[in-house]
């Protein structure tokens, strides 16, 4: 895995063993932030069950002033903090070890231009995680939320949390979700 584009363009990155995490695929990354670029240059960023922190490195890399990374899992928080050191990206980098419950409820900001949720695809973290997002101040009109899931998720749970689905991104084994706060 590495840094697309950008000021860190080829620094690769570390990924923590095993399966606990799922780093997205470098032609994925390319295709989002290909999506994105022009929304990332200046923003707050936050990337939730950042893994190994690939795709806020990646919004750093791009132009984002600032990136939170909330990760509970302490072999992924030392390789977020690793490529963090790698990629000199420290200084405009917030690592939260903490569950994404707690971890949403601590960042301290007006507004997050671009929040990025990739949980595990089993256990009802959608729900949970996009319930909270929609009572958090700094979820604006203005917010894009972006959801990696899987191809046959049922869109409905970011209806019924209040936001709606502006655009979808389909690849061969997964889909990227892009929402707005529901104009009520």
């Amino acid at each position: 895995m590495r840094v697309i584009a950008g000021e860190g363009r080829r620094l690769k990155l570390v990924t923590p063993e095993g399966n606990d995490t799922r780093p997205t695929q470098d032609r994925i990354k390319e295709t989002l932030f290909n999506m994105i670029q022009n929304d990332v240059p200046g923003a707050v960023f936050i990337d939730v069950f950042a893994g190994s922190g690939g795709i806020g490195i990646e919004a750093i890399s791009r132009g984002a002033k600032k990136a939170y990374f909330i990760e509970n899992n302490i072999k992924a928080v030392k390789c977020i903090n690793q490529n963090l050191k790698t990629t000199r990206f420290e200084d405009r980098a917030v690592v939260l070890k903490q569950d994404v419950l707690v971890g949403l409820k601590n960042i301290r900001e007006s507004e997050a231009h671009i929040i990025f949720v990739d949980p595990p695809y089993e256990g009802g973290l959608y729900e949970r995680t996009f319930a909270l997002l929609s009572k958090m101040p700094y979820v604006t009109d203005e917010t894009l939320l972006i959801a990696e899931c899987n191809l046959d998720m049922d869109l409905s749970v970011f209806e019924d949390q209040g936001f709606e689905v502006i655009k979808e991104k389909r690849y061969k084994t997964n889909q990227h979700i892009f929402l707005k706060k529901s104009a009520e």
